[in-house]
């Protein structure tokens, strides 16, 4: 596409026509200190149900203690890459605590999901080898395989079926990723990780799990999608997970073995090539990973109204996806529909997100709703209420 002023004019102008224009909206404040759920946007108090702070940690006081008092200590800004004068102690802490909570040898920080995908796809794969992902993965994993230089296939979504086919016509001995997510973020599904990591070894190719939505969250002790099936590092060699979601921080680590950390080290350009992520974000995620762990009745809550909402909204013959996870869509196809329900929830006093093409396939535009251990029976109860309301716009149930 050419690019000058005229061009993206009309560009922009066609994204209007469609309704698939982003558009950016300010949070103003946060109305009150021990109310973690609500926000004021362009004026307008909100109950907020579409953020990933499934455990209610973003606005914790202790973890914005910890922040403050490192940066007091170490200042706010790292300075440099890892590799040079970035990685401080409390770097090298966090990595510590996460190779422990994972029960892996190592990890290494990111500073953001994007990068560590990057980072993890291009370091292992690269001309002549091969990476399979999960038609609904993350755009970073996609954007990592085509960056790699290797071939790289969508399987539909989770069929393991279609995996062992491909993998049984390859008869090279190249290396071979298979990536997926954990849990998927705009469908709120779990990976059938059992049977990827059983095609994994017989194939011997790499499984690398993207677990941003699962850390925290599921299993019976909150390690994430691994922890919820059963499975150890050797099953899944590559764990790759994020600070932004459950754990109420910001940025990324991968976990693995010693020698696959030091790999990354020596080759993944995501880590070598930029700023180390500010040390006092790591002071607050080693605290927000410390309240995770002693406050187990947070996961338990977050999931308690997971199930609460579902039974409602089933009942009122809503179209969710097959979600057990705090990610709750509602499928409703049409862009404009999706546009004018996110509008009536926004005057009803809820911030709910319409996802549109090309986040989403097109014919699927959704409202993410997305639960926290945060919220209130109450406040789930009303906006199931609102939903009913508005339920005569959506679709029925397919």
């Amino acid at each position: 596409m050419k690019c000058d002023v005229r061009t993206l004019e009309e560009s922009l102008a066609g994204l209007d026509r469609q309704h698939l224009r982003r558009r950016l909206s300010t949070v103003e404040a946060f109305p009150e200190k021990d109310n973690r759920v609500e926000v004021i946007v362009d004026g307008r108090r909100l109950l907020d149900f579409c953020s990933n702070d499934y455990l209610g940690l973003a606005r914790h006081p202790r973890i914005a203690s910890a922040m403050s008092e490192a940066a007091a200590q170490y200042g706010a800004g790292s300075g440099a890459s890892h590799l040079i004068t970035g990685h401080g102690i409390e770097h090298a802490r966090l990595e510590e605590e996460l190779a422990a909570y994972t029960g892996r040898e190592s990890a290494l920080l990111f500073s953001t999901g994007y990068m560590a995908n990057l980072a993890v796809v291009t370091s292992l794969a690269g001309r002549g080898d091969l990476v399979l992902l999960d038609r609904l993965d993350h755009a970073s994993l996609i954007d990592a395989a085509q960056l790699s230089g290797a071939r790289f296939k969508r399987y539909a979504h989770n069929d393991t079926d279609a995996v062992s086919h491909v993998l049984s016509q390859e008869t090279s001995e190249r290396t071979t990723l298979i990536v997926t997510d954990g849990v998927f973020s705009m469908d709120g599904d779990i990976a059938p990780l059992p049977a990827l990591a059983s095609i994994s070894r017989e194939r011997k190719a790499w499984l690398i799990v993207d677990d941003a939505h699962g850390l925290g969250v599921l299993g019976h002790s909150g390690r994430g999608s691994l922890e919820h099936f059963g499975l150890s590092a050797d099953d899944v060699p590559v764990l790759i997970g994020t600070f932004g979601k459950a754990f109420g921080s910001f940025g990324a680590f991968v976990a693995g073995s010693a020698r696959l950390i030091e790999w990354l080290i020596q080759k993944a350009r995501p880590y070598i090539y930029t700023t180390a992520l500010p040390q006092p974000v790591a002071a607050a995620t080693r605290e927000a990973l410390r309240l995770a762990q002693a406050e187990p009745w947070r996961r338990e809550r977050v999931l308690e109204l997971t199930s609460r909402f579902r039974k409602a909204a089933l009942e009122l013959e809503l179209p969710l996806t097959a979600s057990e996870t705090p990610i709750q869509p509602l499928i409703v196809g049409s862009v404009e529909v999706a546009l004018q329900a996110q509008n009536t929830l926004a005057k009803a006093g809820f911030r709910v997100s319409a996802i549109r093409p090309p986040t989403v396939p097109a014919g699927s535009a959704r409202l993410r709703i997305t639960l926290s251990a945060a919220h209130t029976e109450t406040q789930v109860d009303s906006l199931l209420d609102v939903l009913s309301r508005i339920r005569n716009a959506l679709p029925p149930v397919a």
